[in-house]
């Protein structure tokens, strides 16, 4: 499980339910990923008031926003997007709606098979994301709308190339489980008139990163293998992770 933070991993927001540090991981060889330099968010769009103050009030300098330029054009970007280095890099190639998938089905295979779909299609902006973790002025955020799918594999991919142990990556995606009663509600509102089809709609246990990680090494070798052979990274833009990510 994690280890224990000297805060609360997930920060309190009265319109963000997903907003955590990424901090206190420990890597195999005995270091430490820094609090308050990385964080993984639902959608920044929603910021205002507040929770606008206090999302300033974490020096986050590199804002990266893995939605669909449609999703981003619908519910919004993070607000005032010049103050900060922006990126709008979209991972997944192919959309789909969670809430209209067939109940019938395996839910944690369908979802690790459409991580599979990010995987392949992804690379480019995959890589990209990495490397502005790596080289653009922190602190850094990365987001989708739910800070579940898209931002839980960008996660689990740092923490490998980190080097951090794969019960630790599972328990990370997991987390997200703790928000799912708050995420389901904000689609309720979002969407009255409509019958949520999909029991599993919010949810994020390990079984599904356990399939996705999986999966990549049944095709690529191994996650890191993938990493470094489809998706390009380089040993110089790893060692710049490592030299800004960890103590």
């Amino acid at each position: 499980m994690p280890h224990p933070a000297p805060g609360p991993r997930h920060l309190p927001f009265e319109r963000l339910h997903n907003f955590r540090d990424l901090g206190g991981y420990r890597t195999a060889d005995g270091r430490t990923l820094a609090w308050g330099v990385l964080y993984r968010a639902d959608s920044l769009g929603k910021l205002d008031g507040a929770d606008w103050d206090r999302f300033l009030g974490l020096g986050i300098r590199t804002v990266i926003d893995l939605r669909y330029p449609w999703e981003i054009e619908a519910k919004g970007r993070i607000p005032q997007p010049e103050r900060f280095t922006y990126a709008n890099l979209s991972i997944e190639h192919r959309p789909y709606d969670q809430a209209e998938i067939d109940p019938a089905l395996d839910p944690w295979r369908y979802l690790a098979d459409r991580f599979a779909e990010v995987a392949e299609d992804g690379v480019e902006e995959i890589r990209r994301t990495i490397e502005l973790i790596a080289t653009g002025p922190g602190p850094a955020v990365f987001h989708c709308t739910s800070g579940k799918d898209r931002t839980g594999l960008i996660a689990a991919l740092v923490l490998t190339l980190l080097d951090v142990p794969e019960e630790e990556v599972l328990a990370d995606f997991a987390l997200t489980e703790l928000a799912t009663e708050r995420l389901t509600a904000d689609w309720h509102a979002a969407n009255p008139g409509r019958t949520m089809r999909w029991p599993a709609y919010g949810r994020a246990p390990e079984t599904v990163m356990s399939l996705v990680l999986a999966d990549l090494t049944g095709r690529y070798g191994s996650p890191l293998a993938y990493l470094t052979g489809p998706v390009g990274i380089t040993p110089d833009t790893v060692s710049r992770l490592r030299e800004r990510l960890l103590t």
